[in-house]
């Protein structure tokens, strides 16, 4: 009970907050007691872009190739141990387990852009319970390969682990499914060539947050993020030169979980994603209208 209370127990990848949870085949539970100081992610020193901080929390902009925390064969150089070396261990908050420092939500290795880490317990939390309640709001561009016709969408499909590739979520409607909801709308639209079917530039709000959930709903879809070495097309040619996906997470809007200030900031596109849009620039298909998501 006391490691529920504390936030050291995930179900699926999330904080389970329930005393009393029925466990189903196939879902997987973790959990943590106090880590011994010596297996303690260490204190490193990594280059942070931070966009924002103050005593409570702060916005960061993740490059890609960057892991959010230490894992198999990425046990150092990743956001926590940056985090640890600037804060310190006892400076962040635990939230997903004492191997997380700071961490309140992640983004893939190779998707670039904004994320909320948090100093403060207390404020940690209720910027999860923020995301668990679909109010804070978590924008993301993506290039993805083929046409896409309407102008927004909305995809609702349960995701789950697959049974074969671990490292691969799948959609499924299995008991160890969990809901995952993506809207999106078309910025751009570019005509194929010879060697690609086209692409659509398309901005994705979350409404859930799955492991790679945006990634696994466009390849359901059939338009796959560009460079998606996991999910995508596996023509060479098609990817724009791109060794990492076409996933930028450019905007976060969210109440300051004490002051309850309103706050936004957004993230331009790094350079080696822009610069696939300009050499996409003389392919755009002339839109008559824009319409922002819902």
């Amino acid at each position: 009970m006391r490691l529920i209370e504390e936030g050291r127990v995930l179900l699926n990848n999330s904080r389970l907050t329930a005393k009393k949870r029925i466990v189903l085949a196939g879902d997987l539970v973790e959990y943590t007691t106090s880590l011994p100081l010596q297996l303690r992610p260490q204190a490193e020193y990594v280059a942070l872009d931070i966009r924002y901080e103050d005593e409570y929390l702060m916005v960061i902009s993740k490059k890609a190739g960057m892991v959010v925390h230490p894992t198999r064969g990425h046990e150092e150089g990743t956001l926590v141990n940056a985090l640890i070396h600037r804060y310190g261990y006892e400076n962040l908050a635990i939230l997903q387990g004492d191997d997380r420092p700071g961490i309140v939500h992640r983004l893939d290795k190779d998707t670039s852009g904004l994320m909320l880490a948090a100093k403060n317990q207390q404020a940690g939390l209720k910027l999860q319970e923020g995301i668990r309640s679909r109010n804070i709001v978590r924008r993301y561009q993506a290039l993805v390969h083929g046409y896409i016709a309407p102008e927004t969408g909305l995809v609702d499909a349960p995701i789950a682990r697959g049974n074969y590739e671990r490292i691969r979520m799948v959609i499924d409607d299995g008991p160890s499914s969990r809901e995952a909801i993506t809207t999106f709308a078309v910025l751009d639209r570019f005509e194929a060539q010879a060697h690609d079917d086209g692409y659509t530039y398309i901005e994705c709000k979350l409404h859930t947050g799955r492991t790679h959930q945006i990634r696994v709903h466009m390849e359901y879809i059939g338009h796959p993020c560009v460079g998606d070495a996991v999910y995508g097309r596996t023509k060479p040619a098609a990817q724009m030169g791109l060794e990492r996906q076409f996933l930028h997470s450019w905007q976060l809007n969210f109440e300051h979980p004490v002051s309850k200030e309103a706050m936004e900031f957004t993230d331009d596109l790094p350079q080696e994603l822009s610069s696939v849009l300009v050499s996409l620039d003389n392919r755009r298909i002339p839109k008559h209208s824009k319409e922002s998501l819902v």
